[in-house]
């Protein structure tokens, strides 16, 4: 499943997100645009960047508790707490290589078929597969999203035949029944995400069908979006109805994967309609030109003296060096992180973001290619280049503005 980028519909204030990120976890997930942030960089497998977020420990908690607390010793009483403990959080850990295996092949596929991966990350609810850009056609989204359940379906057949196979070896029933739980897991899994609803995996498919039958992305993303609010409401209400009625609270649960997907859905088809506004725009009508610049050998107490009515009066600033070239990107945030008493002896220079670690782009590039590295860069802001001649500065507030701006008035004839 997947969480999208957030555009606006019809011209609300649009929330501004990159990238494209396929979701998968124990019974949720979602395109997030707002895609986690790894915490641990792991290495890189088939060429994909793989991280994991903090959050992981959530899932990796849940399941060993549930398991050593509760399955193991319900299903093979006898054994001591330290065998339990031990074998559930090794169940998880494989749980996890399953998500990763589920999001590498999402990302495998989606490269065969042209759309760049910039990495993975697991999370709290399962794994991210962050696809950028969008598929080229339905049938490569078709192929792109149906890998992820066919992937899981086919761990969960592998497990369930090692279950099988060790059984009939009468090796340890408590093994036999933490593969069992591995193979059922990851059927679910599959079968979850291959509902029709964005932005389940399922919800990609749904969306690659009706997009072939309409030859119209946007209103097949905004059938897929409608189904999956529509299963996130359902998960919801049944999730607080568990806890209400029946004293459940693993209900909570399910209310919370149900959230996720009605932000996610809702968060994808505004992207789509965002996307749609600013096809074809190029940077260079969206951006400040010739912003004002600081030298590098100004100092930051000469800087704050000149603000905040004097020409110093914007909270980022070009710098250019001696020689008039653009040396790098200066935020007022770095004066605040200077101690008082350096301000005087300390210059832009020092402690500016230089040229290679700021996010450059040239005055034709299209906005929508602009917006993933804006939302990574960190700081929100990138220089514009014509060549080596700096014309001008882009924030994601420029886009905003760009998107807000009345269009419902009609034109003068001329």
């Amino acid at each position: 499943m997947e969480v999208p980028r957030k555009c606006s519909a019809g011209r609300a204030r649009p929330t501004l997100t990159a990238g494209r990120a396929t979701d998968h976890g124990p019974g949720a997930g979602g395109r997030g645009e707002r895609f986690v942030k790894e915490t641990l960089f792991l290495g890189r497998i088939a060429g994909v960047r793989v991280g994991l977020h903090w959050s992981v420990l959530v899932i990796v908690a849940l399941v060993t508790l549930a398991l050593a607390r509760g399955r193991f010793p319900a299903a093979h009483p006898g054994y001591s707490p330290t065998v339990y403990w031990a074998l559930a959080l090794l169940t998880a850990v494989v749980f996890l290589c399953s998500l990763l295996v589920h999001e590498l092949a999402h990302a495998v596929v989606a490269r065969r078929n042209g759309v760049q991966v910039d990495g993975i990350t697991l999370w709290m609810l399962g794994g991210a597969a962050r696809l950028h850009g969008e598929a080229p056609s339905p049938a490569a989204e078709l192929r792109i999203a149906g890998v992820g359940p066919l992937t899981s379906a086919l761990a969960g057949g592998v497990f369930a035949g090692l279950t099988v196979w060790l059984a009939a070896l009468r090796v340890s029933g408590l093994l036999v029944e933490a593969v069992a739980w591995l193979a059922a897991i990851n059927i679910v899994l599959a079968v979850f995400n291959a509902l029709p609803a964005a932005p389940l995996d399922g919800g990609r498919l749904l969306r690659a069908f009706l997009w072939h039958r309409t030859g119209d992305r946007l209103r097949a993303t905004r059938g897929a979006s409608a189904a999956g609010r529509g299963l996130g409401w359902f998960l919801v209400a049944a999730g607080f109805a568990a806890v209400l009625f029946a004293g459940n609270l693993s209900g909570l649960w399910s209310a919370l994967i149900g959230w996720f997907l009605i932000a996610a859905a809702t968060a994808e088809v505004r992207q789509a309609e965002m996307q749609g506004v600013l096809k074809g725009v190029p940077v260079g009508r969206v951006m400040t030109p010739d912003p004002v610049t600081v030298p590098a050998w100004t100092t930051i107490a000469g800087l704050l003296a000149e603000g905040p009515f004097g020409p110093y009066r914007h909270s980022a600033f070009p710098v250019v060096a001696p020689d008039g070239s653009v040396a790098g990107l200066f935020t007022m945030a770095m004066a605040d992180r200077t101690p008082d008493r350096a301000r005087s002896r300390t210059t832009v220079g020092d402690v500016m973001r230089r040229l290679p670690d700021v996010v450059t782009v040239a005055p034709d590039e299209p906005v929508v290619d602009l917006l993933p590295r804006l939302q990574e860069g960190g700081l929100r802001r990138a220089l514009v280049l014509d060549g080596d001649r700096l014309v001008g500065i882009v924030t994601l507030a420029d886009i905003t503005r760009a998107l807000t701006w009345p269009t419902a008035a009609p034109r003068q004839p001329r």
